[in-house]
């Protein structure tokens, strides 16, 4: 049986779609604000928010989901002592996107994701 993809395929196979969202989310929660096309931020936002509800239960089940999902330490590090304290009481809506425009070389929308505060 084959099943569907629900999202953008954004023009890859589903090994570089998913290297690609896993290091767009490591460098989102580094430096918790990215610049990078509409449709990749959208997918971005999905498989963010995905991560961090995961990373609140903070058991050692979902240590193991993190870092198996994210490969810098230090970034899942700072998942687990930043970003779960300040999201603690929240429900979701961790990301932001803000649009910025279209690029100069090939007219691709832009936008910037962004943690909330």
């Amino acid at each position: 049986m084959i099943k569907t993809y629900n999202g953008s395929k954004l023009g890859v196979t589903s090994a570089h779609r998913k290297a690609l969202l896993r290091n767009l989310a490591a460098e989102l929660f580094l430096h918790e604000k990215i610049t990078t096309t509409l449709t990749k931020a959208k997918e971005l936002v999905s498989y963010a928010e995905k991560l961090v509800t995961k990373a609140k239960k903070a058991d050692l089940s979902a240590i193991r989901a993190i870092n198996g999902q994210i490969h810098n330490k230090d970034v899942a590090k700072k998942v687990f002592d930043v970003l779960v304290p300040r999201y603690k009481e929240r429900h979701g809506g961790y990301t932001q996107i803000l649009k910025v425009g279209t690029r100069r070389g090939d007219s691709a929308q832009v936008a910037i994701v962004k943690l909330v505060i």
